[in-house]
């Protein structure tokens, strides 16, 4: 009986010792549910940090690479809709060398639109911060800085225009 009482503590001890801490194996941005801090360079060569974001009703963050077909087509549809993004602000982010950050964001016309910025994040925050596998990853966030939802690989644009919508406070 001592062996069988002793085998049962010694089985216990070994699943407490593999058991997980339930948040452990969220993301970042799903344990702060804040906007994270970014030193974000810009194509000027100044920089960007989440201290400088305006105030809007949303602020989206797009992580995106400049080669992506799925992110010149959301780039596209975004300038296409900036009537209903106006007070909105968004923030596009990407790894990738300047000039092929440049070269996308003159492509699109982004420079033309006061409510968005475009720059390099040189020390990989918003990748690890989101844990992005898909680009491009759009990150909404509301008016206070407060997560309320992650599209990754994209989204139509009537998606987030009805998203928005239903979110505005």
């Amino acid at each position: 009986m001592k062996q069988v009482v002793l085998f049962f503590v010694a089985v216990a001890a070994t699943l407490g010792l593999f058991a997980q801490d339930g948040g452990s194996d969220l993301p970042p941005f799903m344990k702060t549910k804040k906007l994270p801090e970014f030193n974000i360079l810009q194509t000027d060569s100044t920089w960007f940090t989440k201290q400088q974001l305006p105030a809007a009703d949303f602020t989206i963050i797009v992580y995106f690479s400049p080669d992506c077909g799925h992110c010149q087509h959301e780039a596209k549809e975004m300038i296409n809709n900036m009537d209903s993004l106006k007070n909105t602000f968004i923030l596009w982010v990407s790894y990738r060398d300047m000039p092929d950050i440049k070269g996308f964001a003159e492509t699109y016309g982004f420079f033309n639109h006061k409510n968005l910025k475009v720059g390099r994040d040189p020390n990989y925050a918003i990748p690890s911060f989101f844990q992005v596998k898909y680009t491009p990853y759009v990150a909404v966030y509301n008016k206070k800085g407060e997560y309320l939802k992650a599209f990754e690989g994209g989204v139509e644009m009537p998606e987030l225009n009805r998203f928005l919508a239903t979110n505005k406070q």
